[in-house]
């Protein structure tokens, strides 16, 4: 009998799943690019840095020695081994390198592991809206149920605890944070991140913390992780990575790190997602991340970040129908163009076709957020500067 179906369709289970927006962007910016066109890149979260030499040095070392074959599936142990130190350092909270850390294939790998290894269908995940639109698509593919806690600008895109008080049920299983944000720029305080953890207590649920831009703070906010409060490490998966602090999102590398008991669910789905991470840059990372020299690199690229979002700010400043809510960390900033009598998807299409800007609408990120533009610091002080000139021109 034949079957009547279309089996170029695909599978029903992605129809719901949405397609990147930030991807979308790059993409027209990169057929741009393609046609001779010089593209501001305010749209990605690509530092324009090198990798540290000591890591890049240590890598080749690694390849050259012919470290070439299989690694295990948890990732090299030298790797996680250098993981704990370093985490053990940032936050104070100390992981087993043999049972607690899992090496990824990014940080974005680390996230499809942790909610496709706990969301069940039917689930609820918390999602503090707007987001990095990787949370809700990866919990719907799972047939999860999203949450939307919409976080309001008028408020500085604060969490309200009462709000999500307001949407805990007995079916809630996850909730996602992510801080310093992406891409509000916004650093949570200790006292909220306290009541969150009291909420994750009370009513059994997990969360998963987003700590990719754990390094960038700026203006005196400082960052906690949620693993280190009470009661919380045995409640928490924790994904980070090389992109962002080392300039490394080519490398693909990043880490979970959680629970003993639960860390073996997360491995199941990962060796049959990706398998292992290359082990001759799995090598190299660990030899070098937590040098002195490698240390020194990450800090002036900190230090530069912190120019960059300076230069960025003053530049927005001047142009009188632009707003935005200033960021303490990560290297975004949300930015208001009601004034200029566009939605943020109209401003983003015709800035990026007019003047060769690419930047992100918000509405992507939270549908809320329609009134918004995602805008990276990422790029050099030369990009920014020629882009916020184009944008001067364009809203003349």
């Amino acid at each position: 009998m034949k079957q009547d179906f279309d089996l170029l369709a695909g599978a029903g289970h992605l129809a719901d799943v949405p397609v990147s927006g930030i991807r979308t962007i790059m993409n027209k910016a990169a057929a741009l690019r393609a046609k001779g066109h010089d593209v501001i890149p305010f749209s990605a979260g690509e530092p324009s840095f090198n990798t540290p030499e000591p890591i890049a040095q240590a890598t080749i070392k690694a390849l050259n020695a012919h470290m070439t074959h299989y690694p295990a599936n948890w990732g090299q142990l030298s790797l996680r081994k250098a993981i704990a130190e370093k985490v053990k350092k940032d936050i104070g909270v100390s992981y087993d390198p043999e049972t607690e850390i899992l090496v990824t294939c990014g940080g974005a790998e680390g996230l499809n592991d942790c909610i496709c290894s706990v969301v069940d269908p039917g689930d609820e995940v918390i999602i503090f809206k707007p987001a990095f639109i990787n949370y809700e698509a990866l919990v719907k593919e799972c047939g999860g149920k999203v949450i939307d806690v919409n976080l309001k600008p008028e408020n500085g895109f604060e969490i309200s605890i009462a709000d999500v008080e307001a949407v805990i049920t007995e079916k809630t299983k996850l909730l996602v944070l992510n801080s310093p944000n992406n891409p509000t720029g916004v650093v949570y305080g200790r006292s909220q991140l306290a009541k969150l953890c009291e909420l994750a207590v009370k009513h059994n649920f997990l969360i998963l913390s987003d700590e990719m831009y754990s390094s960038l703070t700026y203006d005196g906010a400082k960052f906690y992780s949620v693993a280190s409060f009470p009661n919380m490490k045995e409640r928490c998966l924790i994904v980070n990575g090389f992109s962002k602090t080392y300039a490394m999102t080519g490398w693909r590398l990043g880490y979970v790190t959680g629970p003993a008991k639960l860390m073996p669910v997360l491995v199941k789905h990962h060796q049959y997602v990706t398998t292992s991470i290359t082990t001759f840059i799995q090598e190299g990372a660990a030899e070098a991340m937590n040098l002195p020299e490698t240390m020194k690199d990450v800090e002036a690229m900190h230090d530069e970040f912190a120019k960059r979002r300076k230069l960025m700010m003053e530049g927005l400043d001047r142009i009188p129908k632009l707003s935005y809510v200033a960021p303490h960390g990560a290297f975004y900033i949300m930015v208001d163009v009601s004034k200029t009598g566009m939605t943020g998807e109209e401003f983003a299409e015709k800035l990026l076709y007019e003047k060769y800007v690419a930047t992100v609408p918000a509405i992507c990120l939270g549908s809320h957020c329609g009134d918004f533009v995602r805008f990276s610091f990422a790029a050099d002080e030369e990009k920014i500067r020629e882009g916020l000139k184009r944008m001067e021109e364009f809203l003349k």
